[in-house]
């Protein structure tokens, strides 16, 4: 006959075993959740180290734009205004040349920009859907002029501009602006076409467009996030050049890096107006990006799916 203690061993040993695991679950899902904290806490961290590695030069313009001349030169150096003034804003604003200056850059970048995409999205869409060797070579080539110093053709390019007559104009300074800007928007654009799928052209085309009407209607509402993106960077290329700028301008399209990088006096550089205008031309490249920046998430995200 069996004994009578053999049932209540096995129904004391199953809970106890069930219990353990439940225990060692408990220990897994708290180590992970720790895990996922410090994790946390790090690039926490590390963004707000970035934050102040980055943000920290342009906060300290900005807060020496504020203050006096004396402050300006002090030694050593204070972060925080002992006096805040807005006597730089007033003095460099009001200086001859600058209301100028800030349209003369504005029409620089904005006809830069628009002359990298025009020439940037066909060049980017020929080379990702024909995929021949010469526009695999083409690219390369594109990528090489990027690392070409810009001064061995500053030189060069001013020469040619003036005996053209364009020398001192702002569609010259455009088109300077442009090669630098354009290689750049090449290769941007071509990541951006290589991640529509062409099944999207296919189907346009079975609907009746032919090959530029899917591009118009198609691919480039798809891509619009990469053109914001494209455009960015072209702008910004354009925006704060000053080698360019200083050799190919003279007074009628002077731009306001070069107006910047004039402001002295007789005891030297007027670093409070000097400071106090870099910080109103941060405006419009501010404001820019905040208008686009659902376009540039959308942009820098295109292409992460693929299906």
């Amino acid at each position: 006959m069996e004994s009578p203690t053999i049932p209540a061993q096995q129904t004391t040993t199953e809970p106890s075993r069930t219990g353990g695991g439940r225990r060692r679950r408990g220990v897994n899902r708290e180590g992970l959740e720790a895990g996922k904290r410090s994790t946390r806490t790090i690039l926490w961290i590390l963004l707000a180290a970035s934050l102040v590695i980055y943000g920290f030069p342009f906060l300290y313009l900005l807060f020496t734009s504020f203050k006096t001349p004396i402050d300006t030169i002090a030694v050593p150096p204070t972060i925080l205004p002992k006096v805040w003034t807005l006597d730089n804003y007033v003095n460099a604003l009001g200086r001859g040349g600058v209301p100028a200056s800030f349209i003369n850059s504005i029409q620089t970048a904005v006809i830069s920009t628009l002359l990298s995409l025009v020439l940037a999205v066909p060049a980017a869409y020929g080379i990702t859907r024909y995929k021949t060797r010469s526009g695999r070579v083409f690219i390369m080539a594109a990528l090489v002029t990027r690392m070409v110093p810009p001064v061995a053709i500053g030189i060069p390019l001013a020469s040619m501009m003036a005996s053209v007559g364009l020398a001192d104009t702002p569609i010259a300074l455009s088109i300077a602006h442009t090669t630098i800007s354009l290689p750049l928007s090449i290769w941007l654009m071509s990541s951006f076409f290589e991640a529509v799928p062409q099944d999207l052209e296919e189907a346009a085309t079975v609907d009746g467009c032919s090959r530029l009407g899917a591009l118009w209607r198609v691919v480039i509402p798809v891509v619009s996030g990469g053109i914001a993106v494209t455009a960015i960077f072209a702008f910004l290329a354009s925006w704060n050049e000053f080698l360019f700028a200083l050799l190919m301008t003279a007074v009628r399209s002077q731009t306001t890096p070069v107006v910047i990088a004039n402001f002295q006096t007789q005891f030297g550089l007027d670093w409070g107006s000097m400071t106090a205008l870099a910080a109103v031309y941060s405006i419009p490249v501010i404001l820019l990006t905040l208008l686009l920046q659902r376009k540039i998430v959308a942009g820098m995200t295109l292409g992460a799916v693929k299906g």
